[in-house]
């Protein structure tokens, strides 16, 4: 009867973990750039756009699954550990989850990077499936996104 859950995953990148980071924290201007099929526009609503506590409204493109537009707030940011904390507090996921928190860990290996994606949900109702669409979907934002650094650079 659990409504709530949780999702992993771990995505090995040739970039170095410096790099990625610095995508991960720029995105409201990288990523309509190097992923113009998936996001039509990130605009920044309150605060700077990278500090806690600033919302953002994404508009999604065709690449997108189910969501076209959702505002995410930033929760936290550790700079020095490279860990990103936002929550989705409006837009077409919310029809879904009462509660969607995204967690993104970028980890140094060598030359290259290891990113750890996971979110924790809150379903709308038991019928509504876990959110794997979304999992899938920042897989292949950050396959993408590593392969623009490589190509980029």
């Amino acid at each position: 009867m659990a409504c709530s859950g949780q999702l992993h995953v771990d995505i090995e990148l040739k970039s170095p973990a410096e790099k990625v980071w610095g995508t991960i924290r720029d995105s409201t201007k990288i990523f309509p750039e190097a992923l113009s099929h998936d996001y039509k526009n990130i605009e920044v609503l309150e605060g700077d756009g990278k500090a806690p506590g600033s919302i953002r409204l994404f508009s999604y493109a065709e690449g997108s699954p189910i969501v076209k537009v959702s505002k995410e707030r930033i929760d936290s940011v550790d700079e020095a550990g490279k860990i990103y904390v936002y929550s989705i507090i409006d837009g077409d996921l919310m029809k879904y989850y009462k509660t969607f928190i995204g967690k993104i860990i970028v980890i140094p290996k060598g030359e290259s990077s290891l990113v750890k994606w996971s979110c924790e949900f809150e379903k709308a109702s038991e019928e509504i499936p876990d959110p794997s669409v979304i999992k899938e979907f920042a897989v292949k934002n950050f396959v993408e996104i590593d392969d623009y650094l490589h190509t980029k650079a």
